[in-house]
């Protein structure tokens, strides 16, 4: 739009005619008009790349709508305390060398003046050998350590039409036992567990049993770890629109209300040094067992050696634990 708009300009105005300019003005008119076409560019492929991540091709419209709003409200709440994702182009979307597995996965790190590390946002689709597609969508918010309040994350596991694993939760990254002021701040006051309880009502829901051992020992005593069967789809549709979606979007305030606006506030409480690294040790540990648990040992065999390295590199890049 930049170029056309200048050389309209050039047309049409005999005083800005290069014809009657010194030889160095159009040299340096054109550079800009080179920087400015390349940045534009530049915006519209990320432009592009993120509406594809966007997307959530592979889910139903429910489930699409449902990570749309969840991903729109973290960026809009947050939005000047993110930067732009840095992510190269083959690491935010990719797919494995027969097309039998995709993914798009979007990172957007914090400013440093805020207290968010990063958050991630990802899909993965994945046709498994038995017939069935595995689809997960999910999106996670970290916290650096400028704060000791706890991490957001919301994660849908389906590889059936007509059940689906959902988690839901504040994962704490303080021991609860050793911290019961952090157990009653952050989840006795919020009534966080209600969320839980108020979905296990229906007869649909159970609780799910994660067979990681990690897995369990990560979240919260109020997580939402529940694994949802029905005998049609619609009815999963229901649920999800009806009880899962206002659970999650009322988690999601929980977390921007009392775990990051609070944090900004005048007269919050002064983290000592000490308390800080032993934040960053466990993060850092945290994440690195993530990595290890999930991607390091599903990747390779969805995606493929080439491409499972080539995105987990830039994953660890990210997690600040190369």
């Amino acid at each position: 739009m930049a170029m056309i708009f200048c050389n309209t300009l050039f047309s049409s105005s005999p005083s800005l005619s290069p014809l009657t300019s010194t030889r160095t003005t159009p040299s340096r008119f054109s550079k800009r008009l080179r920087v400015r076409a390349q940045s534009q560019s530049m915006e519209d492929h990320d432009d592009l790349l993120r509406r594809k991540f966007m997307e959530f091709p592979y889910v139903s419209a429910t489930r699409r709508q449902l990570m749309v709003d969840l991903m729109s409200t973290v960026e809009d709440r947050l939005h000047s305390k993110l930067l732009p994702c840095s992510l190269p182009p083959d690491v935010r979307n990719f797919k494995n060398p027969n097309g039998s597995a995709e993914a798009s996965l979007h990172i957007r790190s914090g400013e440093k003046s805020s207290p968010i590390d990063f958050v991630i946002g990802s899909w993965i689709h994945c046709k498994i050998p038995s017939g069935v597609s595995l689809n997960i969508t999910s999106i996670s918010a970290f916290l650096n350590s400028s704060t000791k309040a706890p991490n957001f994350v919301v994660e849908l596991i389906q590889s059936s039409p007509t059940s689906l694993v959902l988690i839901l939760d504040l994962p704490h990254r303080k021991d609860l036992v050793l911290n019961p002021d952090y157990l009653k701040e952050y989840y006795q006051d919020t009534a966080l567990d209600s969320h839980r309880q108020s979905l296990l009502k229906l007869p649909e829901i159970t609780p799910y049993v994660s067979p990681s051992l990690f897995v369990r020992s990560a979240f919260s005593p109020t997580a939402s770890m529940l694994k949802i069967d029905v005998e049609e789809e619609e009815k999963l549709e229901e649920i999800l629109r009806d009880h899962v979606s206002p659970a999650a979007k009322e988690v999601l305030g929980i977390w921007l209300e009392h775990c990051v606006r609070e944090e900004e506030q005048e007269g919050k409480r002064v983290m000592g040094e000490e308390e800080k690294l032993e934040l960053e040790r466990r993060d850092k540990s945290f994440r690195k067992k993530s990595i290890e648990e999930d991607l390091d040992s599903q990747f390779p065999r969805m995606f493929g050696e080439e491409v499972s390295s080539r995105v987990v590199h830039a994953i660890k890049e990210a997690f600040g634990v190369l």
